[in-house]
């Protein structure tokens, strides 16, 4: 587990919520990897008092979130490129799942 401070917006343009507002980030998980370690879960924490999914749905497919997310990732010094949402069923009432690769893979590993 990564522990991350940081602040996200959600556009309000996600097939799964209209909610535009900021999401406080707690920390970074990398959940699963597969034996060649070139493609896995990472799960991006978030504090639910400022998302509940019950009540605003899911951050899932929000592109401005995933925009500053790989921002907040390569600014933490970890390979973002291979970094998009994971399906909608994979998304948890705590985190954001996202399919890594293997450049996101390798620099979390390094440093984590």
């Amino acid at each position: 587990m990564y522990k991350v401070n940081a602040t996200l917006n959600t556009g309000g343009g996600g097939y799964w919520s209209n909610t535009k507002t900021a999401v406080e980030i707690t920390a970074l998980q990398l959940a699963y990897t597969n034996d060649e370690l070139d493609f896995g879960e990472l799960r991006v924490r978030f504090n639910t008092a400022t998302w509940d999914v019950n009540k605003l749905g899911l951050i899932y497919t929000d592109k401005q979130f995933m925009r500053e997310l790989k921002e907040l990732l390569t600014q933490k010094g970890f390979d973002a490129s291979d970094v998009s949402y994971s399906e909608q069923g994979m998304q948890g009432d705590t985190y954001v799942s996202c399919d890594v690769g293997e450049g996101f893979i390798n620099t979390f590993m390094q440093q984590a």
